[in-house]
C-alpha cells in the first residue's frame, strides 16, 4: 500500500477483520487510515513548508529532509480525530541542541501539531505546537541508533509515544481536536519510510498498550490457527496455562524460576526484564505472556525442549502445550526462541523480536505442530531456522510440521524461514520487505507450502535450490512487488488442509494488515 484512500482503508479493514474471524485469530482493531512507503518514487499528496524534501534510495525508497537550516514540515491525509501516526525514522544531523526529526498527529496546520521526536544523543521529546515555538509535555530517552520505528497515538486528550514498539512517553492535552498525519525536521535532517496511519479505539477500546491487569492476573485472548491447533501427539491444541493459576514477574529471577514449574501455569511478564546470559527452560503447559506492549526479556533466550541428545523416537515427557505471546526480545546471547528435542504444540505470536545472536526463532530437532504468527522480525540477520543441518534427517524426517503466518519480516535478510525436512511446512499471508539474501528456502527434502504472501523488494522470494539439498515447493497467489524476483519451485507437498482449515486473504492487503496488527500490543 502507498497513499490510500479512506475507502480502500476501510475495506482493507473488513477484509482483515472477516479473515481474522475465520481463522480463528484475534483481529487487529485498529483501521489503515492512510500510508506511504515512497516506493513508487514520488512524494504525491504530501504538502511541504520549509526544508528540502525529495525521495531517496535508503535501503529502500523514502523520503528526506536534507537541511538543518529550515523549520521543516509535510503534512498528509485528512481531518481525523483518533489516530497514530507510525514510521520509520533516521536521524541524520542536528542544527544545535533542542532540534529534533519527528511524527506529527492532528496537525491542523504546518505550525499547529502534537509532535514526537528524536532528538540528538538517543533523547525523546513528547510535544505540541500552537502557533509558535514547540512545546515540550513529556521526555524519555532511547538507545541511539540508526533507524527507530516512531509511533504517535492520540485517542481523546491522551498522547502516547513509543519508539521500536516501546512505549517510553505518555501526556494529556486537550488543545488540538482533530488534524493531519506528517513529518517534520526541526532544523534537523532525517530520512522517513514506511509511514502508517490507523485509528485508534480509545479508552472504550483498549488502545496499543491496555492498561496493565491486576497484580497476579494477565490476559491472553483467542487461539492458535495451523499446526499448534491440530489434534495429534495426544494433545488436542495448544493452550498453554489454561486451568492453572497466573503468577506475575518482574525480575529474572522470578521469571526463570516460573517458566520451569512443573504443572500449568500462566506466566505473566511485566517490564523489559534483563536476564543472565544463556538459554532458560520453559516447561509443558505453560503461557508466557507480556503486559503491555513493553514488556519482553533482554540478555537471554527461551529454550523450550529438552536437553539435546541423538535419539530418534519422541521421549514421553517431550515438552508441549507452551504459548510465547506479546513479548519484546532484544540482545539475546543465542536464540532469542528455540524449540527442539521433539517439542510439540507450541504457538508463537504477536512478539517483537530483534538484535539477537544467532536466530530469533529455530525450530529444530524433531519438532513439530507449531505455529508461528503475527510476530514482527527486524534488525537481525539470521531470522528464523527450522531443522539446524542437512545431516539430521533421522530426527527430522515426517516431523517439523510447522505453520507461518501474518508475520512481518522487516529487512531479515535470510532465514525467513530457512527450512529442511519438514513436510508441509506452511507459509501464508506473511509480508516480506527487502530480504537481501533469500525469503523462504525450501531444501533438504523439505515441503513447502509458500501461498498469500506480500514480498515487496525481495529479489529471491521463494526457492528450493537455496543452498545444500533441494527441497520442494509450491507456490501459489502471492505478490511480488518492487522488482521482486519470481519463485524457484519444483515437486509435489502434502497439503496443509490435510492437517487444518484455514483461509487465505486477499495478498494486495497483506501489507497493510501486517504492518498494523503484527507485534506487542496487539491482542
Amino acid at each position: 500500500m502507498r497513499r490510500t484512500r479512506l475507502s480502500f482503508a476501510a475495506l482493507a479493514a473488513a477484509a482483515l477483520l472477516v479473515a481474522a474471524a475465520l481463522m480463528g485469530m484475534p483481529s487487529a482493531s485498529a483501521a489503515t487510515l492512510f500510508g506511504d512507503d515512497f516506493e513508487d518514487g514520488d512524494a504525491a499528496g504530501w504538502s511541504r513548508s520549509g526544508g528540502s524534501w525529495s525521495v531517496v534510495t535508503d535501503g529502500s525508497r523514502a523520503y528526506r529532509q536534507s537541511g538543518t537550516s529550515a523549520d521543516a514540515r509535510a503534512l498528509a491525509g485528512a481531518g481525523w480525530t483518533d489516530q497514530a501516526v507510525q514510521a520509520r525514522v533516521k536521524p541524520i544531523a542536528f542544527n544545535g541542541s533542542g532540534r529534533h526529526v519527528a511524527v506529527l498527529a492532528r496537525a491542523q496546520s504546518t505550525s499547529s501539531y502534537y509532535f514526537l521526536g528524536l532528538g540528538s544523543g538517543g533523547s525523546v521529546v513528547l510535544g505540541k505546537r500552537t502557533g509558535g515555538a514547540p512545546v515540550t509535555l513529556a521526555g524519555a530517552s532511547v538507545a541511539p541508533g540508526t533507524w527507530h520505528s516512531v509511533r504517535l497515538e492520540a485517542f481523546g486528550t491522551t498522547l502516547r509515544g513509543f519508539v521500536d514498539n516501546v512505549q517510553v512517553v505518555t501526556a494529556t492535552d486537550g488543545s488540538l481536536a482533530s488534524g493531519r498525519a506528517g513529518l517534520a525536521g526541526y532544523y534537523a535532517s532525517a530520512t522517513f519510510d514506511d509511514v502508517l496511519v490507523t485509528d485508534v479505539g480509545g479508552p472504550s477500546q483498549p488502545p496499543t498498550s491496555p492498561t496493565p491487569p491486576p497484580t497476579g492476573t494477565c490476559v491472553s485472548p483467542g487461539g492458535p490457527a495451523g499446526f499448534a491447533s491440530v489434534n495429534a501427539l495426544g494433545q488436542n491444541g495448544t493452550t498453554g496455562g489454561a486451568g492453572g493459576p497466573a503468577v506475575e514477574v518482574d525480575t529474572a529471577s522470578e521469571l526463570i524460576s516460573a517458566i520451569g514449574q512443573s504443572g500449568p501455569l500462566t506466566v505473566c511478564v511485566r517490564g523489559l526484564i534483563t536476564v543472565p546470559a544463556g538459554m532458560y527452560d520453559v516447561a509443558s503447559d505453560k503461557t508466557i505472556v507480556g503486559i503491555g506492549s513493553g514488556s519482553g526479556i533482554s540478555g537471554g533466550g527461551l529454550n523450550i525442549g529438552l536437553p539435546v541428545s541423538d535419539v530418534t523416537s519422541p521421549p514421553a515427557n517431550a515438552v508441549h502445550n507452551v504459548i510465547v505471546r506479546n513479548l519484546l526480545f532484544r540482545n539475546a546471547s543465542d536464540d532469542s526462541i528455540n524449540v527442539q528435542m521433539f517439542s510439540h504444540h507450541v504457538w508463537i505470536d504477536h512478539n517483537d523480536l530483534a538484535a539477537g545472536y544467532d536466530g530469533l526463532i529455530d525450530v529444530k530437532r524433531g519438532s513439530s505442530y507449531v505455529t508461528v504468527s503475527w510476530n514482527h522480525t527486524h534488525d537481525h540477520t539470521k531470522n528464523m531456522l527450522l531443522g539446524h543441518d542437512d545431516g539430521n534427517g533421522a530426527q527430522d524426517a515426517g516431523r517439523l510440521k510447522v505453520t507461518y503466518h501474518h508475520n512481518w519480516f522487516d529487512r531479515t535478510p535470510q532465514r525467513n524461514p530457512r527450512v529442511r525436512f519438514g513436510e508441509p511446512v506452511h507459509v501464508f499471508n506473511n509480508y516480506y520487505v527487502y530480504n537481501t539474501d533469500i525469503g523462504v528456502a525450501c531444501q533438504a527434502n523439505a515441503g513447502c507450502v509458500v501461498e498469500g504472501n506480500y514480498f515487496e523488494r525481495v529479489e529471491e522470494p521463494v526457492s528450493n535450490s537455496y543452498a545444500g539439498p533441494s527441497g520442494r515447493c509450491v507456490a501459489r497467489n502471492n505478490v511480488f512487488a518492487d522488482e521482486s524476483g519470481a519463485p524457484v519451485c519444483s515437486g509435489t507437498v502434502q497439503e496443509p488442509s490435510t492437517y487444518y482449515g484455514y483461509t487465505v486473504a486477499d495478498p494486495n492487503s497483506i501489507r497493510a494488515a501486517v504492518m498494523a496488527g503484527s507485534g506487542v500490543g496487539k491482542i
